[in-house]
């Protein structure tokens, strides 16, 4: 197969699938006057509430916003600890310690979401809550999370930045604890022209305090209950949002065929692919592959002009913005193997077969000399 160019991610022909309607959307918007807090935003939290299967949605600035304001008005805070797997993006753990609650870092399990066998050895009088990340689109086992935090009488937070519409034993993502948290970023499967984020909860007096702490802890105008925030959805996104939601099944199935392609045709032992868990959806917002040679791969596969993202480098617990919290280099095996052998290759709305065929055919040329 001739050389190709292949960009590790492409928003352009998820743009330009859609083109017509994107841009009578904002031209709609730009036009009608109100631009903060109107009837796109919130038709845009009804249609998603419905969409997810949860009662309310409340839209906020970003997948950051919804994580640190979620543990907030949860009253998790100072002295109060809160377990959360090590592989994930930092906001995760950011969302916690936003609000001087400490991070327990829990190592993942071989399908990259938290390893549910290390849970409960891990909780304390201090711990209030678990924080889910639902890792690449790829769902965790819920009911025995639930189960657990039940037992314990914890607080259940999900992180569903990655996993718009995946499904665990058929439900939604981002229903089955206290507060879903989602990203709207340009790069994710339901994705903004820009930042935008929300949560959805299916208690109506926390849905309202949501929505008074986004717009500075206001009900109504100037009259302040709280100390809150400035972290509203703007009217452009959530329109633009409404129209890509309207077809989030498509958006979601074409991922789900390049990945079952990946899965039956990428063939090479120096491989180990990416295993959903049973019983589970995935949506597949990165496919992301384990080599123990994966700085070679990389190489390789930059040199064939396939483009790629590790996911993620460093892990928070040796970042340093965590130096603080005193772990250090080999307190987490499993999570530190992953930041050294993950590979998130090529995949996104509007891949042709053609880009398809040429990675799996140079993951599977790939060897070590």
């Amino acid at each position: 197969m001739s050389f190709m160019n292949i960009m590790p991610n492409r928003m352009d022909r998820g743009f330009l699938k859609y083109q017509d309607e994107f841009e009578q959307k904002a031209l709609n918007v730009l036009r009608s006057g109100w631009y903060v807090l109107g009837n796109e935003v919130e038709s845009f939290e009804k249609e998603f509430a419905s969409y997810v299967g949860a009662k309310y949605c409340v839209g906020l600035a970003s997948g950051l916003d919804a994580l640190w304001i979620a543990f907030r008005l949860l009253g998790i805070g100072k002295g109060d600890e809160v377990l959360v797997q090590g592989n994930t993006y930092i906001a995760s753990v950011m969302g916690i310690t936003m609000n001087n609650a400490t991070p327990v870092i829990v190592e993942p399990d071989e399908h990259f979401g938290i390893d549910i066998e290390r849970i409960e050895s891990l909780i304390t009088e201090k711990t209030r809550a678990v924080l889910v990340v639902h890792l690449y689109g790829l769902p965790s086992n819920m009911r025995r999370i639930q189960s657990i935090c039940k037992k314990y009488n914890l607080k259940l937070i999900e992180d569903c930045a990655q996993a718009h519409g995946a499904r665990y034993d058929g439900q939604m993502v981002g229903t089955f604890g206290d507060v879903g948290c989602f990203s709207f970023y340009p790069s994710k499967n339901l994705g903004a022209f820009g930042d935008g984020g929300a949560v959805v909860v299916n208690d109506e007096e926390l849905a309202r305090e949501f929505k008074i702490f986004r717009n500075y802890g206001s009900e109504k105008r100037y009259y302040n209950k709280v100390v809150g925030a400035n972290s509203r959805l703007d009217e452009l996104q959530a329109g633009l949002l409404r129209v890509r939601l309207a077809h989030m099944d498509d958006i979601n199935k074409e991922r789900q065929y390049i990945a079952e392609k990946y899965s039956a045709k990428i063939n090479n032992k120096l491989i180990k692919k990416p295993q959903p868990i049973d019983n589970s959806v995935s949506v597949w917002h990165q496919y992301v592959i384990r080599c123990e040679y994966r700085d070679n791969l990389l190489e390789y596969l930059s040199y064939n002009g396939i483009g790629t993202i590790i996911h993620y480098p460093i892990p928070p617990h040796l970042s340093e913005a965590y130096k603080y919290l005193g772990y250090t280099k080999g307190d987490f095996p499993i999570t530190e193997r992953y930041a050294n052998t993950v590979l998130s290759i090529p995949i996104y709305n509007g891949m042709t077969e053609k880009e398809q065929d040429y990675v799996i055919e140079k993951i599977n040329s790939f060897k070590v000399v």
